[in-house]
């Protein structure tokens, strides 16, 4: 089974996601350093509950909508990327690993949807 495990939400506005989601569901965020840069890991008391960071002004000035993407955690990053191109979708991203998180990559299935793919090494 592969099941949902992790939610990003890539936000044209952060501050104002942040205090929608602090006020919806009580959620907090804290900063989170990874790969030069750095995002919000989103959190529900102690538990985490996902991330979100900012679009680029490139991508809202394209017309990207803000949007969650949800993770699917695989045991094999490399071996899932493939198995989504013999089974008719792609590899929008491909996999790379977020310091101090996890493995990820973005797919798009066989009609278009997209979907992240989530790898934890053994000992994380």
């Amino acid at each position: 089974m592969s099941p949902f495990c992790w939610h990003d939400l890539a936000a044209a506005d952060a501050a104002a996601a942040l205090r929608f989601y602090e006020a919806v569901f009580g959620w907090s965020a804290a900063v989170q350093r990874a790969n030069g840069g750095s995002f919000f890991r989103l959190q529900s008391g102690d538990e985490h509950v996902g991330s979100m960071y900012p679009l680029s002004r490139r991508q809202i000035d394209a017309g990207m909508p803000s949007h969650w993407t949800p993770y699917v955690r695989v045991a094999d990053i490399d071996a899932a990327a493939r198995r989504v191109r013999d089974g008719g979708g792609r590899v929008v991203v491909a996999p790379f690993a977020v310091e101090g998180t996890a493995t990820i990559a973005l797919i798009a299935d066989a009609t278009g949807a997209l979907l992240g793919l989530w790898h934890e090494p053994p000992d994380a």
